[in-house]
């Protein structure tokens, strides 16, 4: 008998044949071929590249003796500030009973999927994560239409075509903006207009708005304001305060949806008992908010904005298709142009186009097939995060606090950015 075959054999079907995340896949890659001795750029993982602040940090050090385990739901004093804080910013009436925290919000939409029989709504193109999540558990994805016209963004139209065959049926939609992948976001309209048929149809609907304090403009605003009864808000650390390693999220339910959020509760308490309360205590600190961390995200804005607007640019110079980001730090160009091009170098997807470019030009980006395209939808994401933020925010700041940046300011405080667009197009037009 063959006990190694046995064993797999045994191995849960939904998990055979996933592929590890492929946004942390790229990370590994990336450091082995550095390791290697090779200069890669990394512009396939999406980490915020500005340093903790450091009042932050100081609260970690402070609370690093605290050991005991928390309330599976969280820190009250963080659920407070949590609470405080999206009161603050989208002018909600949220309490601290109504929060629940998590060691990132991934984990937190596992165990909803975990906790809730529905399908998962998620447009096209996604977040990596999203539907390996929904397969792992058993639940159907349905994918839902956007196109590079309208910004790669959901309409209410669509979303109320994929629901009103089955009205009835138990969905939960996500919606994630500024987006993963593409940087773009909704107009205050636009997010009305889906909320009225999330109503209409009595849909859970999942706020992804991990990016939503890197808004360029600082003008973030939550459909959670047009359907407060049926949203829940997700949110964390990882992405405006730069602390993805520290692994917190939060979700943040409506009244309406508390069995839900008891539900959550309970799979958390047999899984991962409670956040580890040094970074619970040192996150009530960045929630709380001050002065200092206004002004980290202020100068954090500027800097994510003039280098977006650089990359769009320069992408854009080079026969890509892409739209211009309104926050985060990606951007989803479309190299279809080449594709007879690529075509004569055997190159007929987007995986072999992101393996072909890291092999010839050391820069890492991901596939559209990693985000729910087709395999030969000729499409990347490329994270524009390699490049030293704690730097980049002490030139924004001092030298370029009282000017307009632009492509000078690029070209001195992200050079790594600039060299991956000029092998891109040295690359593009060697084809």
């Amino acid at each position: 008998m063959d006990i190694k075959k046995d064993h797999l054999f045994a191995i849960n079907l939904n998990v055979r044949g996933i592929q590890p995340s492929a946004t942390l896949r790229i990370n590994e890659q990336s450091n082995q071929l550095r390791a290697e001795g090779k200069d890669i750029i990394k512009l396939g993982l999406g980490q915020s590249p500005f340093p903790v602040p450091e009042r932050v940090v100081e609260a970690l050090k402070e609370h690093a003796h605290e050991k005991d385990y928390l309330p599976v739901k969280g820190l009250k004093g963080l659920r407070e500030a949590i609470s405080g804080y999206i009161n603050r910013n989208e002018r909600m009436r949220s309490t601290w009973e109504d929060v629940l925290i998590g060691p990132g919000s991934k984990e937190l939409l596992f165990i909803l999927q975990l906790a809730y029989y529905g399908d998962l709504l998620i447009p096209r193109p996604s977040w990596v994560s999203y539907a390996p999540q929904a397969r792992i558990i058993g639940r159907s994805v349905h994918w839902l239409p956007t196109h590079a016209e309208n910004n790669w963004q959901l309409t209410a139209e669509e979303l109320d075509i994929i629901c009103r065959d089955d009205p009835s049926r138990p969905r939960i939609l996500i919606l994630n903006y500024p987006s993963n992948p593409t940087g773009c976001t909704y107009t205050d309209d636009q997010l009305l207009a889906i909320a009225n048929v999330a109503r209409k149809y009595n849909l859970i609907l999942l706020s992804d708005e991990i990016y939503g304090e890197v808004h360029f403009e600082g003008r973030h605003k939550s459909i959670a304001r047009y359907y407060p009864e049926g949203t829940i808000i997700s949110t964390g650390m990882s992405k405006w305060l730069g602390a993805g390693g520290w692994r917190l999220g939060t979700f943040i339910f409506p009244p309406e949806l508390r069995p839900l959020q008891e539900a959550m509760a309970i799979i958390a308490s047999e899984t991962f008992t409670s956040t580890a309360a040094p970074i619970q205590y040192a996150a009530i600190t960045a929630f709380n908010g001050g002065e200092d961390i206004n002004e980290y995200l202020n100068q954090s804005r500027r800097v994510l904005k003039v280098v977006g607007e650089y990359v769009h640019s320069r992408l854009s110079g080079m026969g890509a298709i892409v739209q211009k980001p309104e926050g985060a730090f990606y951007v989803f160009p479309d190299f279809s142009g080449f594709s007879e091009r690529l075509a004569n170098r055997d190159i007929k997807t987007s995986q072999a186009f992101c393996s072909a470019l890291l092999e010839d030009t050391g820069v890492a980006i991901l596939p559209s097939s990693d985000f729910g395209f087709v395999p030969d939808h000729m499409g990347a994401r490329l994270a524009f995060v390699d490049f030293d933020g704690a730097q980049s925010l002490a030139l924004a700041g001092g030298d370029y606090a009282d000017q307009e940046l632009g492509d000078e300011f690029v070209q001195k405080a992200c050079p790594r950015i600039v060299l991956a667009m000029d092998k891109m197009e040295k690359w593009l037009n060697s084809l």
